[in-house]
Order: C-alpha cells, then sequence, then structure tokens
C-alpha cells in the first residue's frame, strides 16, 4: 500500500499554505489548508479507510514554549499532537484534494468539517492546546495543520498514515480521540501506508 501527495515529497518540507501557522514576527495564521493525499494498492479485502496526522515531535514540557529570549532544547523529551483523524472512509475514496477538508484557520474550531460521504472525523490536539485561551478555546475537529513552537530547537515531523481496515465502518461518533481510534482498529488492520512531512516556525532550524 502507498501514500503520496502532490502538495509535498515524503520526508520534505510541507508549504505553509498547508499549516496553521506560518513564519512572521515571530508568527502568523496561515492558510490551513489540508494537503492533497492519494492511496493505492490497499488489499483487495479492504472495506473502508482511516486516516491519521500526528506530530510526534511536540514538547513534554511548555515552561520555554513561545517565549521571547528562550528556546525549546531539541533534547526534550516529546510527545504527540494530533492534526487529524478521520475514519470510516468509503472504500470508493482513495484521494482528497489540497484544500478539500479545510480551507482556513477557524477560531475555536471546525464545528463540522469537512470529509468524504460516511466518514467521521475525530478531535484534535489544538482542543487542548487552545483551553483556556479566550479567543481560541473550542473543540477543534478534522484537520489543523502544523505550527510547532517558532523557538523550538527541533524540527518537527507530521506522520500522515492511512489504513485499510477489514470492516465498512467502526464504533466511532464525531470527535472521538486518538486513543479511541487506536482502539477500535485494533484486529481490524490490513495494512497501512505512510507519508512524512517536516515543518518549522524557528528560522534557525533548516529542513
Amino acid at each position: 500500500m502507498q501514500l503520496r501527495s502532490d502538495s509535498f515529497e515524503n520526508d520534505q518540507s510541507i508549504p505553509a499554505e498547508f499549516a496553521f501557522g506560518k513564519k512572521a514576527e515571530p508568527f502568523a495564521l496561515s492558510d490551513n489548508r489540508s494537503p492533497h493525499l492519494a492511496w493505492s494498492n490497499a488489499p483487495s479485502v479492504t472495506r473502508s479507510f482511516a486516516l491519521t496526522c500526528i506530530d510526534n515531535d511536540v514538547p513534554s514540557v511548555g515552561d520555554d514554549v513561545n517565549q521571547p529570549g528562550r528556546t525549546v532544547p531539541a533534547d526534550l523529551p516529546r510527545v504527540e499532537f494530533s492534526h487529524w483523524l478521520m475514519a470510516n472512509i468509503p472504500l470508493e475514496c482513495v484521494e482528497l484534494s489540497a484544500g478539500a477538508c479545510s480551507d482556513e484557520v477557524t477560531p475555536r474550531g471546525k464545528r463540522d468539517p469537512f470529509g468524504p460521504p460516511g466518514s467521521v472525523q475525530g478531535v484534535n490536539s489544538f482542543t487542548g492546546w487552545f483551553a483556556g485561551d479566550k479567543d481560541m478555546s473550542g473543540e477543534y475537529l478534522g484537520y489543523d495543520g502544523p505550527c510547532p513552537p517558532w523557538n523550538d530547537a527541533r524540527m518537527h515531523h507530521y506522520h500522515f498514515k492511512v489504513y485499510a481496515l477489514d470492516v465498512e465502518s467502526l464504533p466511532l461518533v464525531k470527535g472521538f480521540s486518538l486513543a479511541e481510534l487506536r482502539a477500535a482498529m485494533v484486529g481490524h488492520v490490513l495494512a497501512e501506508a505512510e507519508l512524512v512531512g517536516r515543518y518549522s516556525l524557528n528560522p534557525v532550524v533548516k529542513s
């Protein structure tokens, strides 16, 4: 099974138009378009697909994050940050065009993000990140793109994965979590494919 994108090459930089944040002085909101994705060669017995986008390079401690005059050290332990969770993608859907599922930053989160008919989308980690922010707090569903700390010394890697499943649908409802998706997929994954994009807002970090 293979996964590709016309928006970026594997292990190469993600263009800013597909990110939540872009470089400025020191940061600005970006276009937040979902990237083009296409997958192929799924097992013949596949009945549906699931999709995730996870950043594994998020600081485990936020003390230095986006603080002027400070740097998030590259060797700081890292945790996962969900940027996109989608399940019950119908068998006939093997491609998502650029901007099809997100085309802007939506303060407080998208309520009904667009997706293929029958699909269901989960909550991403911006929900927790913006908790307590009077202008941005809310439930963030669907795709919201890269926005790593602008003072992080580490390049961030965004792992887009598509899973071929042996069931037509998983018992998930809108707003499900990454843990719930993983639990629901146990025993049902026939194959998977991955595409990794790189992104940083720190001008010192070279892609």
